[in-house]
């Protein structure tokens, strides 16, 4: 996807991006800070209004999309599960788009087929934005994991170009890294440590797009030795993918990181990521409680970094990444709120 192409243009694969559009994209979010922060409000999408449709279970990136539409000051709607959905009755993906796209201005779609949301999009009327698609893609997660390494990174004085990723867990089924793969390939002279059971290592077909960009890939089951990663991406154990409980029960806990795992295998200055949500549980424990307050766990500044980015696409797929300030308010309940406490 070139820069001069967004408007109106449906957002479903990483592979539609080249570094000028992602760097588009991070520049447009840089600019929703103030809004996202509270600092200020814009009302550009006043009128507008987001079908929110999440046939598959999600916290995050369905309040995210919409928490980013209404800083925008559109309006959302949403369809939760696909049991409350026409879909249950046979509808088909085409005919739903048809339809719900009626009703909206844009559409943000998540489904646990691979494929379905492009499939959804050929009936859409309006652009849809792919919210992840089974253990496909998820582009917007991609993009809101890759603004946060460049923020980190601009943190330490450096760029996304020349890094050590390490990326630790389920890497089949885990579409976070199969995304944010495709997307690191667009740089240079990147390391990758790719870390997982054999049975859960990343697929053929996303270790060729890295190599075809000529970086370095080491792949290994364990987490061993002193690992120079400037990033260290970790994944769940996708146990909705597996056919049973059980099958995923083999893997769970495998690869866990505390404090003293992180000392022992990673530099000081390390970015942990992790896409959420977490296995807290004892049995899997993926990140430690004990790393909560480490400067280094970037989990919250990802989460909050992705109501940014999905704010910046929504601006330009609609067209008004430059008005939005022309529609700039003060934030009224803030301000009193602030005045009262003087």
């Amino acid at each position: 996807m070139s820069i001069s192409t967004f408007t109106g243009q449906h957002i479903l694969s990483v592979n539609d991006f080249d570094r000028d559009a992602i760097q588009q994209v991070f520049d447009v979010a840089d600019k929703m800070r103030p809004y996202a922060m509270r600092e200020k409000r814009t009302t550009v999408l006043d009128g507008a209004i987001l079908g929110n449709l999440f046939f598959e279970p999600s916290t995050r990136t369905r309040v995210s999309f919409g928490t980013a539409f209404n800083l925008l000051g559109g309006e959302v709607r949403e369809t939760t599960g696909m049991s409350s959905s026409a879909l249950a009755k046979g509808e088909s993906l085409y005919d739903t788009a048809r339809v719900l796209s009626g009703y909206s201005d844009i559409i943000a779609m998540r489904h646990p087929a691979p494929g379905s949301v492009a499939e959804f999009a050929e009936g859409s009327r309006v652009p849809v934005l792919n919210g992840g698609d089974g253990p496909n893609e998820h582009p917007t997660q991609a993009l809101l994991d890759l603004y946060t390494i460049q923020k980190e990174c601009e943190y330490h004085g450096g760029g996304i170009d020349g890094l050590h990723i390490a990326m630790i867990g389920d890497l089949k089924f885990g579409r976070t890294v199969h995304s944010l793969s495709k997307l690191l390939s667009k740089f240079k002279n990147l390391r990758f440590t790719l870390v997982s059971p054999n049975e859960l290592r990343m697929p053929d077909s996303v270790i060729s797009v890295l190599e075809d960009a000529g970086h370095q890939i080491r792949i290994t089951e364990q987490l061993e030795g002193s690992l120079d990663a400037d990033i260290c991406y970790q994944t769940r154990i996708q146990e909705e993918r597996f056919p049973s409980p059980e099958e995923a029960n083999k893997y769970r806990g495998r690869f866990r990181l505390n404090t003293e795992i992180y000392t022992k295998h990673f530099q000081s200055k390390t970015v942990i990521m992790h896409p959420l949500p977490r296995d807290s549980r004892a049995e899997a424990n993926e990140l430690d409680n004990d790393l909560n307050m480490h400067p280094n766990l970037a989990i919250f500044r990802q989460t909050d970094n992705g109501v940014l980015v999905r704010m910046a696409l929504f601006a330009l797929t609609l067209g008004v990444e430059d008005l939005v300030s022309r529609y700039e308010k003060d934030v009224v309940w803030y301000t009193n709120k602030h005045q009262e406490t003087m």
